[in-house]
């Protein structure tokens, strides 16, 4: 999939949605007729039941989707894949934002690269060192709905530390002169023809994003599926591109039930991740507004354990990113129809 939403009937034919805002799909005469359907392979599909889809649309950069769904509440999807579900979107949250900012001495200042949703800046925010986050994403169109529907956000979006850059985050931490302690990569999976991919890459990571990080700085980001059949398609690639980058790197992994995998992120930095977890632990309690719903010191420390397979698979990639030689998780972005 990844071209549209597509919602099936019981009698299998589909009918592909293309409103725009609010087509309301739960009644009571076909309760749980009507499903949202994406590919993870060419052989395996995940789908679940609709209550509406909420807004249905293509920007300039990509397809957006807004659905709203039985099990999961408000799902945000992206050139056809899910991309956070209201439920569950703590915990892909917590673990992109958190352990770096709990393994840094200090946060405060951060860059976050995508995250139109306002999730990411959300979980920032909760630490009472940062002063700033600046909030880069490419997309005008999704940060607008994203800020009218996913009203648990709407106080980071207000936040006045809070600055919302709409731009290319490639072009625009090249021609910043700050640095920051902290650089996040909340972006899209790297999809053929997304906007996305080149921000994966060692070139970009070398030359414009390293320099962009203080001294002591951290470089975090999403790396795509890690489960024991999908860590292959993009994470340890990732994670072995920005291997050559800086001198000390993480892969950590959780499960995610919206996404119906397990999940890895990649941290980096030229200084040691030496924390352990009793220190985390009060780290939490003194710097987060509020309490987590996912990490503890002891869970954060036990993400970073892969399982044997996937631990040779990350210990033996060669693969690197570049411009010229991606991979791609399954689905298209819209430059692929052009």
């Amino acid at each position: 999939m990844g071209e549209a939403v597509e919602i099936f009937y019981p009698n299998g034919f589909s009918k592909i949605c293309h409103g725009t805002t609010n087509q309301n799909l739960d009644d009571e005469s076909h309760q749980f007729d009507f499903w949202y359907e994406e590919t993870l392979d060419e052989d395996l599909k995940w789908s679940f039941a609709l209550k509406s889809v909420l807004y249905k649309g293509a920007s300039e950069y990509q397809d957006i989707a807004l659905l709203d769904t039985k099990r999961f509440g408000k799902v945000l999807v992206i050139d056809g894949k899910m991309q956070s579900a209201e439920v569950d979107e703590f915990i892909y949250h917590e673990c992109l934002i958190h352990p770096a900012f709990l393994f840094h001495s200090n946060p405060r200042t951060v860059f976050i690269m995508g995250g139109g949703e306002g999730s990411a800046a959300r979980e920032a925010l909760r630490h009472k060192s940062i002063e700033e986050v600046v909030m880069c994403d490419i997309d005008q169109e999704v940060v607008n709905f994203c800020r009218r529907f996913l009203t648990v956000n709407r106080d980071a979006f207000c936040n006045k530390k809070l600055n919302l850059v709409i731009n290319d985050a490639k072009a625009e931490l090249e021609k910043r002169n700050e640095k920051y302690d902290i650089v996040v990569g909340d972006l899209a999976d790297p999809v053929e023809g997304g906007p996305c991919y080149q921000l994966y890459t060692k070139s970009f990571y070398e030359k414009i994003l390293k320099p962009k990080l203080n001294e002591n700085g951290i470089f975090v980001t999403q790396a795509g599926p890690a489960g024991i059949f999908t860590h292959k398609e993009v994470f340890s690639s990732i994670y072995n591109t920005i291997r050559q980058v800086f001198k000390y790197v993480l892969a950590y992994t959780a499960h995610v039930p919206s996404f119906a995998d397990t999940w890895g992120w990649v941290m980096a930095s030229d200084q040691r991740f030496s924390v352990d977890a009793e220190e985390i632990d009060r780290r939490i309690a003194e710097r987060v507004d509020g309490e987590l719903l996912y990490l503890n010191g002891a869970s954060l420390l036990s993400s970073t354990t892969m399982n044997k397979t996937v631990y040779l698979s990350l210990l033996n990639e060669t693969h690197v990113y570049t411009d010229e030689d991606a991979r791609f998780i399954p689905g298209h972005g819209l430059a692929h129809r052009l």
